[in-house]
This record gives structure tokens, sequence and C-alpha cells, in this order.
């Protein structure tokens, strides 16, 4: 369970950057080099190499070399684990939210 928590934080964590969520958004549509993927923004490529090192070691990309170029794509494993959360927890909080709205619909009724 610690180790299925600490990887799902890793994934919130690489998720919560701007910069790391474009890269995947390009990387959904087909791999593409290092020189590619950084191309759109301003900024050193040892400090973007960083990002994609980020998305890399939680698992949501991964890369392969052949000769100089360095190719990522996207790896959904990481991404389902994440989605899973999200649902699992907007349920119960669906269920709660209807709760609630029940209670107060009753509280209305009875103050009539």
């Amino acid at each position: 369970m610690a180790n299925s928590s600490i990887a799902l934080d890793r994934v919130f964590y690489a998720l919560a950057d701007p910069t790391r969520r474009a890269v995947l958004e390009r990387l959904s549509r087909k791999p593409a080099p290092v020189s590619e993927l950084a191309a759109p923004f301003d900024m050193a490529l040892p400090s973007f190499m960083q990002h994609l090192n980020v998305l890399e070691d939680c698992g949501l990309a991964r890369s392969h070399k052949a000769g100089r170029v360095r190719t990522y794509q996207i790896e959904p494993k990481a991404l389902r684990a994440a989605e899973q959360w999200m649902v699992k927890h907007r349920a119960m909080w669906e269920a709660r939210l209807d709760q609630l709205d029940d209670h107060l619909k009753k509280m209305k009724e009875a103050n009539r």
C-alpha cells in the first residue's frame, strides 16, 4: 500500500507542472525526440530534461535512444492509476453531496 501511495504521489507531482502536462499532451499523439518536445518551451535544454526525467521516473513516459537521438513516448499505466484514484474519490464525494442534498431538502420541508 505504501509503495503504491508513493508512486501515486509521484504521478500527481509530475502532473502538477504545466510543462510536464504539455509534454504528456504532445506525447499522447505520438512519440517524439527530445528536440521536438523541447522546441515550444523557452528554457534551457538541461532544465527541460529535468522535466522529462520526472516524467520518466514516475512512469508517465519512457524513452529509448537510437544513435544520438533519444525519443520519448507516453506510458499510460501510471495515468490509469491516477485516474482510478480520482474516480474512486469522485464517487465518494458525489455520494456525500447527494446525502447533504437530501438532508437539506428534509430540513427545508420541516421548516414549512
